[in-house]
């Protein structure tokens, strides 16, 4: 299958790699010049902008950082709705449902159909071709491209409705932000009182507390200290906004979600948007006076 493939950042680059390993043709795009580099090694074929991809291939997909970004790709001066050949757009993007909407009704505007698409399970997920794949959109062409997306992991429909996925997508994250917080708290109170960081995860891991942080955000770059995730604390910042914002405009409880969104703006503000999202920790251990290695001595 021809597809242009348009944002190859932390997560796009070895989605758009498993495509073309998968026997996919694509045509790429990015801003960035080592980022196109790889891919054309491989074989890719480069664009000039994201209009030039949908001038060459009927689907195109995208994986980006921010709503805003994704919507001038989509619809901007330049953007995929002025291509001639474009059939479908599908965003792997994390936009929420009001943008997707937004998009869907400019897009179709040219007959171009909207998929929402949005992935979860990090980069690694990626690398691995283990994703949980959000899709929602009209089913003939979800059916179309169900086998392109199948090379990212499981593929899941969720509707027919533009957004849908989004909001599922939303869902996700909010609760793997919250697993993240309340866990890094967690540990952080167990040092304080003098247990072992890692028999604590340990202990977790074996009992009801188990949850997506203790099984792998710990292990993985918190205990050994590494903080290196691949996913940055802005994305993970703005996903958790946008999903308190779907939740107030839904009129639908968000105590636990306002109290989670508090505590990652205090984490953007003091590690700074660029930070690795596992550096959740560190501004609860400044507070306490405390931090901690695998081994669980202080120092």
């Amino acid at each position: 299958m021809d597809i242009g493939f348009i944002g190859l950042g932390n997560m796009g680059q070895p989605m758009a790699r498993r495509l073309i390993e998968a026997g996919h043709k694509l045509v790429i795009y990015d801003t960035r010049n080592d980022a196109v580099a790889p891919l054309l090694a491989l074989g890719a074929q480069i664009a000039s902008s994201p209009a030039d991809v949908a001038d060459r291939v009927e689907t195109v997909m995208a994986s980006l950082p921010e709503p805003s970004i994704v919507t001038k790709v989509a619809t901007g001066a330049g953007g995929v709705i002025e291509g001639k050949r474009i059939k479908r757009f599908i965003d792997l993007s994390t936009t929420g449902s009001q943008v997707a909407a937004e998009i869907a009704a400019a897009l179709a505007k040219k007959n171009i159909v909207q998929i929402d698409s949005p992935v979860s399970g990090g980069v690694s997920g990626a690398v691995k071709g283990t994703l949980a794949v959000m899709v929602s959109g009209p089913q003939a062409d979800i059916d179309i491209v169900k086998d392109a997306l199948g090379v990212f992991g499981k593929v899941f429909v969720i509707g027919n409705q533009a957004g849908m996925a989004q909001t599922m997508k939303l869902a996700n994250n909010f609760l793997s932000a919250t697993a993240l917080s309340a866990t890094s708290e967690a540990v952080v109170m167990g040092v304080k009182a003098g247990l072992d960081p890692a028999v604590m995860i340990d202990v977790i891991n074996a009992g009801s507390g188990r949850n997506t942080a203790s099984t792998d955000k710990f292990p993985k770059a918190i205990l050994p200290r590494s903080f290196d995730l691949g996913f940055a604390t802005a994305l993970m910042l703005k996903d958790v906004r946008l999903c308190l914002q779907e939740a107030k405009a839904l009129g639908v409880p968000n105590e636990v979600m306002s109290a989670v969104a508090a505590n990652w703006e205090a984490v953007n503000a003091e590690n700074g948007g660029d930070s690795d999202f596992s550096t959740v920790i560190q501004p609860l251990e400044r507070r306490a006076g405390v931090t901690f290695a695998a081994t669980g001595k202080k120092s």
